[in-house]
């Protein structure tokens, strides 16, 4: 296993900052549901080695969602990777779902064992600001980035919504009559529907009473609401929509990268659909706030072991997740520009006001 001092900023790559031109948005309530599994997980544990510095042999993992979603998915292929790898004998992954990952969030707050790891990202950031959430992610450990997603805009195959036009257009002439179902509200992809309502000209005053979005919190839920047809559209991340699309079920129209994403190469971007609006959904890391940096050290040490594994590459193509490693005080200072970014972004589309 690598020193605990492994060096981080210049040694790992990095991708450029989450991108939001334009604008973005969000809202939620915070209701407690703290789902343990049937049977006891094992204990994470950590010990000293000879020299005193901190060996993790087993770390739980928190996904702050319900199963099926993109904090799920990164959640148990970390988990397995993990394991497979022998990086940790266990890592028991329980997902704590809600208001945009702030129950997790508050779970994390609450945790006494420092060998635990929560998934985070843009979502949780603008959950965070429009929950008003007393614990907020600065009050954690931040360990480190992993991946970067594009987001992708998508309708029932039997829609009349050919184009991404079609869609915004009747958004803004039928308003509520027109329901987007995406995560939890306030995350990105609630935040990609203001963007493009403000860049079809909506006033930002009017777009929570013209945007019927409907949150939910996983994307297992989403696809139901599609397929089911009580819905007009959706978003979410390519990978939890890619099955159904690859299937038929869904049509695709536009995704929210710079550029097509591979594992839908005839998927317009955005920006190819006229629309001057670019967001991609990261994910990350945090440990509980308050811990040992021994602690600290020995974990961004395991994940940067996870980062540098052949698995962990052969998952971030199986997913078409990009990778967006950073760690230490590289990702502390993207954080903390990210969480600037996203709460100037909700409050100019209306989402926030202060």
């Amino acid at each position: 296993m690598r020193s605990p001092n492994r060096p981080s900023p210049a040694a790992f790559p990095a991708r450029q900052r989450t991108r939001v031109t334009r604008t973005a948005v969000v809202g939620l309530s915070l209701s407690v549901a703290l789902g343990l599994a049937a049977c006891a997980a094992p204990a994470a544990s950590s010990d000293a080695d000879a020299e005193g510095a901190v060996v993790i042999d087993a770390v739980n993992v928190i996904a702050p969602a319900d199963p099926g979603g993109g904090w799920d998915q990164t959640a148990r292929s970390m988990a397995q990777v993990l394991t497979d790898e022998g990086l940790v004998s266990s890592a028991p992954v329980q997902n704590i779902g809600g208001a945009g990952g702030t129950v997790g969030l508050a779970s994390l707050a609450n945790e006494t064992d420092p060998a635990t790891l929560m998934i985070t990202g843009l979502v949780m950031v603008g959950a965070v600001e429009t929950n008003a959430s007393e614990v907020r992610i600065e009050d954690m450990t931040p360990i480190a980035r992993l991946t970067e997603e594009a987001l992708v805009l998508v309708v029932p195959v039997e829609s009349s919504y050919r184009t991404t036009e079609d869609l915004v257009d009747a958004i803004v002439d039928q308003g509520a009559a027109i329901s987007v179902t995406g995560g939890s509200a306030g995350g990105a992809d609630h935040i990609l529907a203001g963007m493009l309502l403000t860049e079809a000209g909506v006033d930002p005053a009017e777009i929570p009473s013209t945007l019927n979005y409907i949150p939910n919190s996983g994307g297992g839920e989403a696809v139901t609401m599609l397929l089911g047809n009580t819905v007009q559209a959706g978003i979410s991340g390519v990978g939890e929509f890619v099955e159904q699309i690859e299937a038929g079920e869904l049509r695709a129209l536009a995704v929210s990268s710079p550029e097509r994403v591979g594992l839908l190469p005839d998927t317009p971007t955005l920006a190819e659909e006229g629309y001057d609006v670019e967001l991609t959904n990261w994910r990350g890391l945090l440990a509980p706030g308050g811990i040992s940096d021994g602690d600290a050290d020995a974990l961004r040490t395991l994940v940067a072991d996870l980062h540098d594994s052949d698995a962990w590459t052969e998952t971030l193509e199986q997913k078409g997740w990009a990778d967006a490693f950073l760690a230490g005080d590289e990702f502390s200072s993207f954080l903390d520009g990210n969480i600037d970014e996203v709460s100037a972004t909700l409050e100019t589309i209306g989402l926030v006001s202060r």
